[in-house]
């Protein structure tokens, strides 16, 4: 496994940072010293939670962007590199959920989360990796408990997590494989 920096010398690239999860951690690491780039589609969520972390000395920038747009999303690699200096963990955290019957469940709903569960790690990750295989880093993707488990009325949404797992197993082997010194995990939170 590479040895990765100590958060207060990393620059962190974090997505769906607006909420929950991602919200949490762009918090804890700026706290903790990281420079932050923070990735959600809500501009106005952004800036007032960038201008919360600056109020208190974090560095912090922001993109509003869709992770299932890879042109887009590879402007978040840019501005860490180019404004703070470097990449060093990028966490997919973006996600949405749909509860309901798979058969009564649009496909275009469908369609629209898988473009964001399981499209926006893989954009994510293979930027990432792209960047961090010369001096490592870690890619850190979150999935569910429903990686590993589908349950009832969220079937689209676990169909969804099990592409991350599968996607960030096989992902992690390539990298091993080729001796790349990137740290590649799978968070699954209940």
């Amino acid at each position: 496994m590479p040895k990765l920096k100590s958060i207060q010398h990393q620059v962190m690239v974090i997505t769906g940072a607006t909420s929950g999860i991602g919200l949490a951690t762009a918090k804890l690491a700026a706290q903790r010293g990281a420079k932050l780039v923070l990735v959600a589609r809500n501009e106005t969520a952004l800036q007032t939670i960038a201008d919360e972390l600056k109020s208190k000395g974090a560095q912090v920038r922001w993109l509003a962007a869709d992770v299932a747009d890879e042109e887009q999303l590879r402007r978040a690699a840019q501005i860490a590199k180019e404004e703070l200096g470097g990449l060093d963990t990028w966490v997919n955290n973006a996600g949405i959920s749909i509860f309901g019957y798979n058969e009564k469940i649009s496909r275009e709903d469908q369609r629209r989360l898988f473009e964001t569960n399981f499209w926006g790690v893989v954009n994510g990750s293979l930027i990432a990796s792209e960047e961090l295989r010369q001096h490592g880093g870690a890619i850190i993707n979150l999935g569910s408990e429903v990686s590993d488990a589908a349950i009832p009325l969220q079937g689209i949404y676990s169909a969804s997590k099990h592409a991350v797992k599968a996607f960030t197993d096989s992902l992690r082997m390539e990298l091993e494989h080729d001796g790349a010194p990137i740290s590649v995990t799978l968070i699954k939170p209940a």
